[in-house]
């Protein structure tokens, strides 16, 4: 066989129906549609219609809440991260994010950020760089001779940064609103 030789199995490719094209193509006049009526025009909206009842999908309570910006997180147990150790992907000693563990084929991609969970046991001492990690990973890593390094997301400091100076800014007019407020009085 050579490159000029290939070529699709028979019955592989097909040509498209080209509708409305006259009689002698099997699909003239209608076009296929049938005759007349809604499901003859285009936008039909029959599954959800019914005959101007209130439809099945509008009667139906609603339940529940999709947040539109989930984070999707890589979790890992303290556990998998001290298999790895032992089978020698991770070094005892080595500082460990996302990236590490990404190169050590231990995660296949980055996602939104790496979650720390507690189960297992952790003997290897690492320096860990993570979103998020449960008391009992942050323990175990501790007890380890370890250390975990939260990532902080900007925005989210940010916004802490302006709640913080709004409270403020309240405690401060409420303390000058109370003096006045009892010279009113007298």
């Amino acid at each position: 066989m050579r490159l000029n030789e290939i070529k699709d199995n028979p019955g592989a490719r097909k040509n498209r129906v080209r509708v409305g094209r006259g009689i002698g193509s099997g699909v003239g006049k209608t076009g296929g549609r049938g005759g007349k009526g809604q499901t003859a025009r285009t936008g039909v909206a029959i599954g959800g219609f019914e005959g101007g009842q209130m439809p099945l999908h509008r009667r139906l309570p609603k339940r529940g809440f999709n947040k539109w910006d989930r984070k999707s997180w890589n979790e890992i147990n303290v556990g998998a991260l001290q298999q790895a150790v032992d089978e020698g992907k991770l070094k005892s000693g080595q500082s460990v994010d996302v990236s590490a563990l990404i190169e050590a084929g231990i995660l296949r991609r980055p996602k939104d950020g790496l979650r720390l969970l507690g189960s297992g046991e952790l003997k290897a001492k690492l320096a860990l760089t993570v979103n998020h990690a449960s008391a009992s990973a942050k323990e175990a890593v501790e007890k380890a001779g370890g250390s975990i390094t939260l990532i902080e997301i900007k925005v989210l400091a940010a916004d802490e940064a302006k709640r913080k100076k709004s409270a403020a800014k309240k405690t401060t007019s409420q303390k000058k609103a109370a003096p006045g407020a009892a010279t009113q009085e007298e």
